[in-house]
């Protein structure tokens, strides 16, 4: 009866035991064990770019992630994080939320906070990004610094399940900013005065919304943030060196400017334009800008969107030739050291 009796009550506590096991994933007891709660996790990727390859860890030194409740559109959750950290291997953020649907929204890189302001906001269409701006004695707006990086990242609809485990989420981010590079030259070889040009580029791109779409903003003017001017030698064992300079130097003005995101526009008219102009204010050259980049998005490229490949693309390289009056040969275009010979002039 007695062994009855303890084969009984064993039992019991092996059940007792079991159902604890059963039941504590369910958060019914021993909510600290902490195995069976699900655990969420947020990457960054940066492949949008020319070489189609994750350059993240390389590029990008800060991010704040905001995680939108999809139903009330408030923002729930956000963090910020920089510094050596993003460059680990496997960089992931930790995301403390409720199960439920949210939208991921990110600005990342250093230009958040330091050229461009992101407010103070409960609500996601209030993260609008904003970029600094000077204003000239005569009313305009422009900036004449190099921008730091700004990145834009968004992931909608993403499930989080009340399932345990780790789950994670993948917001893939656009490089907002660009550095367009405008070299002159003189046909003939001889030297460029690079003190003798000024150099813009005028667009209406200054306020990102919270889809990294453009709001309506007054029209902004990037003027260069360096100019400089240089001189190279060509050595062409055919030519002696007492020839003409034009066969083995060559002088050039190099002009660098930053710009917020480029979108191509309906109208080409509502695009902005790079304009070169003297000292005395006469013009050297404007022309469209996404428009004469977009000569040399090529034959590989064809599949992609026009607004793919400009945000893709980081960097434009254009030169331009000059004749002995410092005017522009409207023939030939170098971008990117793409060759483009001009079929009409009016670009």
């Amino acid at each position: 009866m007695k062994l009855k009796t303890l084969y009984t009550g064993l039992m019991l506590s092996l059940s007792a035991l079991a159902g604890v096991t059963l039941t504590s994933c369910n958060g019914m007891i021993y909510d600290d064990e902490g195995d069976c709660d699900p655990y969420y996790k947020v990457r960054f990727r940066y492949d949008m770019n020319m070489k189609f390859a994750d350059a993240f860890a390389n590029e990008v030194n800060a991010v704040t992630l905001y995680v939108v409740d999809d139903a009330t559109g408030r923002i729930v959750w956000q963090k910020s994080e920089s510094g050596e950290a993003l460059r680990s291997e496997g960089y992931m953020m930790d995301v403390d939320v409720a199960p439920g649907r949210y939208t991921l929204l990110a600005w990342c890189g250093e230009g958040a906070g330091t050229h461009f302001t992101i407010p103070e906001s409960d609500v996601h269409t209030g993260l609008t990004c904003t970029l600094g701006r000077k204003r000239h004695e005569s009313g305009y707006a422009y900036n004449d610094e190099d921008l730091n990086r700004l990145y834009h990242g968004r992931l909608d609809a993403a499930d989080f399940p009340d399932e345990q485990g780790t789950h994670v989420y993948t917001v893939s981010l656009t490089k907002d900013t660009n550095v367009v590079r405008v070299v002159l030259q003189h046909l003939s070889g001889e030297p460029v005065e690079y003190k003798n040009f000024d150099f813009r580029i005028t667009d209406n791109n200054g306020v990102l919304d919270w889809d990294n779409s453009l709001l309506e903003d007054e029209p902004m003017t990037y003027h260069a943030w360096s100019v400089s001017g240089g001189s190279a030698s060509i050595e062409n064992p055919d030519v002696k060196p007492a020839s003409s300079r034009s066969q083995n130097q060559f002088s050039a003005a190099l002009a660098e400017l930053t710009t917020s995101r480029l979108v191509k526009r309906e109208k080409t008219a509502d695009e902005p334009r790079l304009t070169v102009t003297r000292k005395d204010g006469s013009n050297v050259l404007s022309i469209p800008l996404i428009k004469t980049v977009l000569l040399v998005k090529g034959h590989h490229n064809r599949a992609m969107s026009d607004q793919e490949y400009l945000d893709r693309q980081d960097e434009y390289n254009l030169v331009f030739f000059l004749d002995e009056g410092d005017r522009w040969i409207n023939t030939t275009i170098y971008i990117n050291s793409w060759q483009v010979v001009l079929q009409d002039a009016e670009l």
